[in-house]
């Protein structure tokens, strides 16, 4: 795991050309297949894959802001920036998953043979190929650099290799059996699931947005480091964490002995904070110190703290 800095920023944006150089590929040869066949499961494919055009664009764009420094006016940054990138995605595929079912619905009704489903079916599983490829590459970019938009691009052209796998065995069917029916009903498949991927999407950047905790696992570390020091007598309240795009922060209060100096207090907070540090990266802190017998230490738990 490692954390931003100008180089994983730049690392990040040419993935994120990679991954839009990827569906333009993608959407051309998906869009040729559709011509040729008239097949209404490859429009729903290919629509998918113009999704991924669009919410390519959106992840370059919003890298590059993401990749910027603080300054004074966001000294923490600006690694929000991804859940936009990945809202607008979650938006998109929304939008796609409607279309195919208006699509799809009406060829329902007016079913017709497909033409060339050959030739429709080899470029539909080469543009699968290339998304298979890339959604790995994302992946392992995204896991490694704590990116939530790369890791959402990664999944939605993952999702898009299974919709292709279905719809290039509706087209076989089709083609070998005669069942036209078949094509609508597996684009209106296709657009339930998309439909579904959407939704978690737009989840997932509510989520960040809203300043949401952080994941199970990362919370269960850091108690696990405050139990440590939990097991010397010392008390922790008024924990809170927060996730900001690869960013993790967290607040706590630390309750020591009332005869401590100022020294002791000190060492044990740079003691607490390195400990997490090394086991949650990118993580920021707000520590407070306060005296474990005052019974006001225990009255200034909320966000807001009030003083009378």
């Amino acid at each position: 795991m490692v954390t931003r800095d100008a180089s994983s920023s730049a690392a990040l944006a040419r993935y994120a050309w990679l991954s839009l150089a990827a569906a333009f590929a993608t959407l051309a040869l998906k869009i040729l297949a559709w011509v040729l066949t008239s097949s209404v499961g490859l429009l729903s494919d290919a629509l998918e894959s113009l999704v991924n055009v669009g919410a390519s664009v959106m992840l370059l764009a919003m890298l590059r802001i993401a990749g910027r420094p603080a300054d004074d006016e966001h000294a923490y940054g600006r690694d929000k920036a991804e859940y936009f990138a990945s809202g607008f995605e979650g938006m998109l595929v929304v939008i796609a998953a409607v279309a195919i079912a208006y699509t799809a619905t009406a060829r329902l009704l007016h079913p017709r043979l497909l033409d060339h489903a050959g030739i429709g079916l080899i470029l539909t599983t080469a543009a699968a190929g290339v998304n298979f490829v890339v959604s790995r590459m994302l992946m392992r970019a995204g896991r490694r650099y704590r990116s939530i938009a790369l890791q959402a691009d990664a999944q939605h052209l993952t999702t898009d290799v299974w919709t292709s796998a279905g719809v290039i065995v509706a087209v076989s069917l089709v083609a070998l059996t005669g069942w036209v029916v078949l094509d609508p009903l597996v684009a209106l498949a296709v657009a339930i699931n998309i439909l579904l991927i959407g939704w978690r999407l737009l989840q997932t950047s509510i989520g960040g947005l809203m300043d949401a905790a952080w994941p199970t696992e990362e919370r269960m570390v850091l108690e696990s480091v405050l139990d440590e020091f939990r097991a010397q007598g010392l008390r922790f309240h008024a924990v809170r964490t927060r996730c900001s795009g690869p960013r993790r922060f967290a607040s706590f209060h630390v309750l020591v002995p009332g005869t401590w100096t100022v020294q002791q207090g000190h060492d044990l907070l740079e003691d607490i904070e390195q400990r997490i540090a090394k086991r949650v990266p990118s993580v920021t802190l707000d520590t407070h110190l306060e005296p474990i017998e005052d019974p006001s230490s225990y009255q200034d738990q909320e966000l807001d703290r009030h003083r009378s």
